[in-house]
Parts: C-alpha cells; sequence; structure tokens
C-alpha cells in the first residue's frame, strides 16, 4: 500500500524523467533541479531512476528498432508526452526499464557495485546544490553552530571540524538523500570552489577510492564506521589534501 505523503505526483515523476533525459531548457532544467533538491521524495526518485537508467546503458547495448515498431513508438510518445518533443529513444529506454523492474533477478545483475552507485549519487547532490540560490542549506562557518543544526533532522550528526586555517573554510551544511536515506552533508569553500562531504552509514560502499565523474573529483574513506564522500570540482590532489586534513583534524 502506498504512503500518500511519499507518493510523488504524476506530473513531478514527469519533470524527473525530463530533467534526466536533458529534455529541458537550461532555465526550466535549474528550476526543477532545484525542486528535486527541495523534496526528498523526488531526490528519490531521481537517484532510483538515474541509478536503473545507468546501469542500463552500461550492460545492454543499444539496438535498431525495426521500422514498424519504431513509427508505433513515435505515435504512442506524441500521444501521451504533452510538453516534450517526441522522442522514440526515450520511450523504448522506458520500456527497457519496466523490462527490467518487472524481473528482480535481471535487476540484481544489471545493478551497479554499491560504490559507484554512491558516488553518483553524492555528485548528484552536489550539483542539486550548485543549482540553488546557496549550496547549504544552513550557512555558518562555526562548528557549533552547523553541528546542533542537523538534530531532528538526521538519526546522527556528524563530525564537524574546522579547516579554515588551512584553506578549506567551513561554509555550512544541507541534508542530501542517498539510497533513499538522508544524510548529513558539510559544504567547505577552497578558493572559488565548492567541495561537499557527506557522511553516510558505512554499509560495506568499498574502501577508500578516489574517482572522477564528468569533471568532477570525488574522494572516498571509512572512519569510525561512516563512509564519507568528498566532491568536488577541484584537482584531484587538493580534493585529496582536504581529506588528510578533514582525517587529522581534532574535532574536540
Amino acid at each position: 500500500m502506498t504512503n500518500d505523503s511519499t507518493r510523488v505526483p504524476d506530473d513531478d515523476s514527469q519533470l524527473v524523467h525530463a530533467y534526466l533525459d536533458g529534455e529541458l531548457d537550461p532555465a526550466h532544467a535549474i528550476v526543477v533541479g532545484r525542486k528535486i533538491a527541495a523534496s526528498p521524495a523526488l531526490a528519490a526518485e531521481f537517484e532510483q531512476t538515474r541509478t536503473l537508467r545507468q546501469a542500463l546503458r552500461e550492460h545492454l547495448p543499444p539496438r535498431t528498432l525495426p521500422p514498424h515498431l519504431r513509427s508505433r513508438i513515435e505515435a504512442a510518445v506524441g500521444m501521451r508526452r504533452r510538453w516534450t518533443r517526441p522522442s522514440w529513444q526515450a520511450l523504448a529506454a522506458s520500456i527497457a526499464i519496466a523490462f527490467v523492474l518487472g524481473g528482480g533477478s535481471t535487476w540484481a545483475v544489471l545493478r551497479p557495485a554499491a560504490g559507484d552507485r554512491t558516488a553518483a549519487a553524492v555528485l548528484d547532490g552536489h550539483m542539486r546544490g550548485l543549482m540553488a540560490p546557496h549550496p547549504s542549506d544552513m550557512n555558518s562557518s562555526e562548528r557549533h553552530t552547523v553541528k546542533p543544526w542537523f538534530n531532528g533532522r538526521i538519526p546522527q550528526a556528524p563530525r564537524v571540524v574546522d579547516l579554515a586555517q588551512e584553506g578549506f573554510p567551513l561554509i555550512g551544511a544541507r541534508v542530501d538523500v542517498i539510497d533513499n536515506t538522508p544524510v548529513p552533508t558539510l559544504v567547505y569553500g577552497r578558493r572559488l570552489h565548492i567541495i561537499s562531504l557527506s557522511a553516510i552509514p558505512d554499509e560495506g560502499r568499498g574502501p577508500a577510492a578516489r574517482r572522477s565523474i564528468n569533471g568532477y573529483n570525488v574522494v572516498s574513506w571509512r572512519e569510525n564506521g561512516v563512509s564519507y564522500w568528498a566532491v568536488s570540482d577541484l584537482g584531484v590532489g587538493e580534493l585529496e589534501t582536504f581529506a588528510q586534513l578533514f582525517r587529522k583534524a581534532p574535532t574536540g
């Protein structure tokens, strides 16, 4: 039975799919991105849909549809999508998604590694923060102000350290949604760059690692039962320096 308080309205769900398909103009995309960032339900649907589409791209090679099937798909799209140009490729992807969702064993095979999913999810949160008027929901450089802000929003407040003396000032904090779970994200600065640091309860997401996704660097590590994920457009060397400083900093 669906909980009405967490159900995403059909119109909003269509916006999420259009946002992922790149079918919105830049101004509309910014508005939708902010709406996703402000709604845990939309953020959860965004993450689920993005993860599934990524799996399909990685594991299902593109195929050319027969002309008669393509014309049927184009006609169906024209009937059902009111505010975007008909896209038979998008509908074909949706059909493939339906088949995958219908078979749990298939999804288990196609599902990307947990670490890859988490890296993509923290990058999504970082991008939503950059599109918002401010990358953090609360703005403060005082760790004793930032840490209590999480009370009542998440089960446990994260470790917060002051790295201003090392050139990485604390800017504020926000709550992101990773795997349908609200998690704390600290926001730090470095010159004109933004660093998002998410603290996720450790569920075996893989060893310490670094990744590069679409021009952004992601550095992750484990500490005291928590997986930390730092993402920024900073060079990987500076981002790793930030990670090392954070790990070594006192919290008292």
